[in-house]
């Protein structure tokens, strides 16, 4: 398991939630993750070296090449000559500690350490400071199974424990143990093997994806991945439904409720009353399904303050916080959003579930519930049409990719990819009666002008037979 003082080094730190899985959002969080941990370790590396310096320990530290050196005049070496005559020098001790966090509790360990032996006249050139032991490595290659504790260890020196790190990182260990296999012998060979044997273009991506995160994270050396393209696959297709679909398989839910089998537990006789909410609030919402489990604000949703039928999405997901609106507000009453009967049986499914695994499964029985009644799509589905709807309805980018929680980029990928020739149609016979519409607007516009310009005349006229009379 993970300690608690691993993730000391974050706990001034917020990662930016600018991703919605993008390339772009990616290195955004990943740039400043890294910055973070750079300006952590150099104000650690003044402190380690104040208190060394306080302590009067005669032992210094530099940075070289990503390790963490010790600094210290030292009685010369076996092979050394003293042309001086001072019998001593200034040498640079490289013990491979990383320079990072860790390495730099390590070492102020062994500058201490090296300090007693100076002050104690004790110190030796042993194979330790000499560097002999320094690049000793186990000639006995581990599996997946046997490093995959380290690599949640490392990994989580250099991310912040979240609720999406940690949804991440299974991810990560998931594709390992299923793709590659625990008893795979971290080996060029080994790993060459399976991946050659997966023939699923996903499966080939992520576990390739995977084992590269792994490598680098462990700094393995054994085996190398240069050299083997990896690029993510194209989406396949989807089904995205119409709003007119969107209302019709809305009822499918208590219909399958109405012809199930009698003898279904009891305490399962209303739980699809839950979902079909849950299919209410995706449609209504554009939401991600976790974003409805993860401690969810129910309070807020009841709230006479909420006039605008805001849902509260919660930190600790996907892309943070965030206040989505409803694109078709009629909906909240159509699908019966306000219903306090779903909202308990919410609070029943999710009260005490906050790890990822947990959420994870409610989201999985969430896909497998849309199946069971015969919906025609995915839940994400009803995300990607409420992002078509949004663009066919004229809805700047900007607020309904801020609505939806991600990228301008990612929004307009979204639109672009699923824009079906009935979506098109529909947005250029708008364009087209907007066009009309507008050419009728300047003909009147014309027949009133010339109409106002008859009018003062006829009056100028008047005015002018008043004045002669």
């Amino acid at each position: 398991m993970l300690e608690k003082e691993l993730q000391e080094s974050f706990g001034d730190f917020t990662p930016p939630a600018s991703t919605d899985g993008s390339y772009l959002g990616t290195q955004i969080q990943m740039k400043a993750t890294r910055y973070h941990l750079e300006q952590k370790f150099e104000n650690d590396l003044v402190d380690v070296k104040s208190r060394l310096k306080a302590g009067k320990v005669k032992v210094g530290l530099v940075v070289v090449g990503g390790t963490i050196q010790l600094q210290a005049s030292l009685p010369l070496k076996p092979e050394d000559t003293d042309l001086k005559g001072t019998r001593s020098k200034q040498y640079k001790i490289s013990l491979n500690i990383p320079a990072n966090l860790d390495g730099l509790k390590t070492a102020e360990e062994e500058a201490q350490e090296l300090g007693k032996l100076i002050a104690r006249k004790q110190f030796e050139w042993t194979d330790k400071y000499l560097g002999k032991t320094a690049n000793k490595v186990d000639s006995q290659p581990k599996t997946i199974g046997e490093i995959l504790e380290e690599f949640e260890t490392e990994y989580f020196k250099t991310h912040k424990l979240t609720e999406k790190s940690k949804h991440t990182f299974s991810y990560y260990t998931s594709y390992l143990k299923r793709l590659v296999g625990i008893d795979t012998i971290l080996t060029q060979v080994a790993i060459d093997k399976k991946i050659a044997e997966l023939n699923n273009e996903y499966a080939r991506y992520s576990a390739i994806k995977s084992l590269k995160v792994l490598k680098s994270t462990l700094n393995l050396t054994s085996f190398t991945l240069e050299g083997i393209k990896n690029t993510q696959p194209k989406s396949q297709h989807r089904d995205i439904p119409s709003d007119e679909d969107v209302v019709k398989y809305y009822q499918l839910f208590e219909k399958y409720a109405l012809s199930r089998r009698s003898t279904i537990k009891k305490d399962c006789l209303q739980s699809w009353k839950m979902w079909q909410w849950v299919y209410g609030m995706l449609a209504t919402y554009g939401l991600r399904p976790r974003e409805l489990f993860v401690n969810p604000e129910i309070s807020w949703w009841f709230n006479p303050e909420n006039k605008d039928n805001t849902w509260k999405v919660h930190p600790d997901t996907k892309t943070g916080y965030r206040e989505a609106l409803p694109l078709h507000p009629e909906w909240v009453d159509l699908f019966d959003l306000k219903n306090l009967e779903c909202l308990e049986l919410l609070n029943i499914q999710v009260s005490g579930k906050t790890s990822f695994t947990d959420i994870n499964t409610i989201r999985v029985n969430c896909s497998s519930w849309f199946r069971r009644v015969d919906i025609p799509f995915t839940p994400y589905d009803l995300r990607h049409a409420w992002a078509i709807r949004a663009h066919i309805m004229g809805v700047p980018i900007k607020a309904a990719a801020d609505n939806l929680g991600h990228s301008v980029e990612i929004h307009t990928e979204i639109y672009q990819k699923w824009f079906s020739l009935e979506n098109r149609k529909k947005v250029i016979k708008l364009a087209v009666d907007k066009k009309d519409n507008v050419e009728a607007l300047k003909e009147e516009n014309e027949q009133l002008k010339a109409e106002i310009k008859q009018l003062r005349e006829t009056l100028a006229k008047y005015q002018i037979a008043e004045v002669l009379s």
